[in-house]
């Protein structure tokens, strides 16, 4: 048995904690939790067990349980696509959005590889002026002279922002990043009913004869507002197995995109505000993907659009939030009283939230470390949330992404394989690994069709411990040295 340890010597919280593990029964496995989190910045602590049994033999082929860790609960990743909050998770979904994206470019992950011959589009779609703000390039992303008579550098923060706010459109602005969303629905819409105009036929012979399918991206501009980055492909009436029709071309597409941006509109009407009409931006680009090959795209304007560039820059935007646009990568929201800055009372009559003294802000708008143009638009949303006629918007809820509520990114049922599937290939694969142990231990292999496996699971808590956070510091030191030496060709790749 082990002696109990006096660490009161030790100040550091993360080294005794550190020691304490050090001196747990099973170190080594403490170690090895940490390290095939990769890295995860805040991963999840569950408590329960599972047991796998074969019911033709009744025998036990796994068993866990969490109680026989040595800190008693089991690590797992977070999951969390956002490479602000989990550099390490964040990259695991980059890359799963990239092998979606480039199969339904190029074929792979049970999408037919004809799918390359299919007409394909780099579809970029973007928000309309809500009023001039300082530049650097014109239209032709040439260097200019701004119109406040300064040539800004090209990390000048003054970029982006209104030349004068006084008259900038902060309320249009908030509430076409709140209806983005909806926007790009009714984008689909139209450019269905656009190609069936354009051939002379009715949307259910359309639909017979031709599938349009689609995935993209939301990405924020420094102005604060979001555009979308949309891979849009041409498939047959049973996808993407079948070809399109032979006058199913791209310049059809690129036509038919043309119209749908003009024709797409939403209104929204306001008491306060007056009528909006929330719309597409007058730029716009619709590019052909023709070629194979890999290479990065950074750079929306390149010459040449390859399957692999465009999977690669829509999987980079897809582990993104606001950060872009130097807002925060956290709700405003107060959640003892939800944003209402009040909760309900012992006789149930409103009594004001002592969190938030009443603003319903977890931490005042005025005192975030942004921008005052990005201040504004936070400041926007948070007062257009509280109007009755935007009530359902919730937008005092996503004032911190600037009133976008939408998915960063999305696809179409047919375009390609899903996320859920990729990680049901790598559950699979870690299964197959473990069953392969077992067959090298001299157990007898096992009919997966005969298992049965039962579990239960309770979430303790998300973080390390402080020792652990001093391992897995060590685990994202060892990641990043060893990507470095790849980069440098001192290691294999």
């Amino acid at each position: 048995m082990l002696r109990p340890l006096d660490l009161r010597h030790v100040i550091s919280p993360g080294l005794r904690d550190l020691i304490e593990l050090a001196n747990t029964h099973d170190f080594d496995r403490v170690q090895e939790q940490v390290r095939n989190l990769h890295g995860c910045t805040r991963p999840v602590s569950l408590h329960g067990w599972t047991i796998t049994t074969d019911q033709t033999t009744k025998e036990v082929i796994r068993s866990y349980r969490s109680e026989d860790e040595p800190t008693g609960r089991l690590l797992t990743t977070c999951g969390n696509r956002r490479a602000s909050r989990c550099p390490a998770c964040s990259r695991v979904y980059a890359a799963d959005t990239y092998h979606l994206i480039k199969a339904g470019l190029s074929g792979g992950k049970n999408v037919a590889e004809t799918v390359r011959d299919h007409p394909r589009a780099f579809v970029t779609l973007t928000a309309p002026s809500f009023g001039r703000v300082h530049r650097n390039t014109d239209s032709a992303g040439k260097p200019r002279r701004c119109r406040c008579g300064t040539q800004h550098a090209d990390d000048d923060p003054a970029l982006s922002t209104p030349l004068n706010p006084a008259t900038y459109d902060y309320a249009g602005a908030v509430l076409w990043n709140a209806h983005a969303g909806q926007l790009w629905a009714r984008f689909t819409t139209y450019l269905r009913r656009a190609l069936a105009k354009h051939f002379g036929i009715t949307q259910k012979a359309l639909n017979a004869a031709l599938r349009v399918s689609f995935a993209k991206v939301a990405e924020y501009q420094k102005r604060g507002l979001v555009h979308f980055h949309a891979v849009i492909r041409f498939d047959g009436p049973d996808g993407h197995t079948t070809p399109p029709p032979a006058w199913a071309t791209f310049d059809v597409l690129k036509a038919a995109v043309g119209l749908a941006v003009e024709r797409a509109r939403l209104t929204v009407e306001s008491d306060a505000i007056g009528e909006r009409v929330i719309a597409w931006g007058r730029r716009f680009k619709v590019d052909p993907i023709t070629a194979l090959g890999d290479g990065e795209l950074t750079d929306a304007r390149v010459a040449e659009y390859t399957d692999a560039k465009v999977a690669g820059y829509i999987a980079k935007y897809a582990t993104k939030n606001a950060e872009g646009a130097g807002t925060v990568d956290r709700t405003l929201m107060c959640r003892p009283c939800a944003g209402r800055g009040y909760v309900p009372g012992p006789s149930r009559l409103p009594n004001r939230c002592a969190d938030c003294h009443g603003t319903g802000q977890a931490e005042p708008i005025k005192d975030l470390p942004v921008q005052q143009h990005v201040r504004q638009m936070i400041r926007t949303a948070w007062d257009l949330g509280h109007l009755p006629e935007f009530a359902e918007l919730k937008l005092w809820k996503w004032a911190h992404m600037l009133g976008f509520r939408g998915h960063f990114s999305s696809k179409s049922r047919a375009y390609s394989t899903t996320l859920g599937a990729l990680r049901d290939v790598r559950r699979a694969w870690r299964l197959a690994q473990a069953e392969a142990a077992r067959t090298r231990a001299g157990h007898p292999t096992t009919d997966e069709t005969t298992l049965v496996t039962a579990s239960s699971w309770t979430y303790l808590s998300s973080g390390y411990r402080p020792g652990e956070e001093l391992l897995a510091a060590q685990v994202r030191h060892d990641i990043a040295h060893t990507q470095r030496l790849k980069q440098e060709g001192l290691v294999p790749a």
